[in-house]
């Protein structure tokens, strides 16, 4: 498993989450909003996602959402929200070891795909079972310096 976009590596910082235990649906909609961000931006938009305090608007699988002021059907993905958190703070890192201004970078693609899927069954009554299966997802995250472009 590779990354879905060719980078010039001079100017940008990539990360992976291989496998992470956090639904792919709610990394998807977290991502969406991601893109184009500071990453300092991006840090903070997710930290007041995991305290409960910004909600992010969802796009796609929003048939049952309640609305939130002024931003529509909504959710708190907390969990998403920390775990996008750890893979922008590890292109962060990556940044600084290339020697790259990791203050002066944007997020210039956040893509989150479905991985692997864990079966497991959970018993039930009368000899049965269900099947209750962990979902994971891979993360994909590219940085890039804000004041160049490819």
């Amino acid at each position: 498993m590779g990354y879905t976009q060719e980078t010039d590596p001079e100017t940008t910082s990539k990360a992976i989450g291989k496998e992470v235990h956090v639904s792919p649906k709610h990394c998807r909609e977290v991502c969406k909003m991601l893109k184009g961000m500071k990453v300092e931006e991006a840090r903070s938009y997710l930290s007041s996602v995991a305290d409960l305090k910004t909600p992010v608007p969802y796009s796609r699988y929003k048939k049952y959402l309640s609305p939130k002021a002024k931003v529509g059907p909504a959710r708190y993905p907390k969990k998403a929200a920390k775990a996008i958190l750890d893979v922008i703070e590890s292109a962060r890192s990556n940044a600084e070891y290339k020697g790259l201004d990791s203050d002066n970078m944007r997020i210039r693609s956040a893509s989150a795909h479905r991985g692997r899927i864990q079966a497991a069954y959970m018993p039930r009554a009368y000899g049965r079972s269900t099947p209750w299966n962990e979902q994971t997802t891979n993360i994909e995250i590219i940085l890039e310096e804000v004041g160049r472009s490819p």
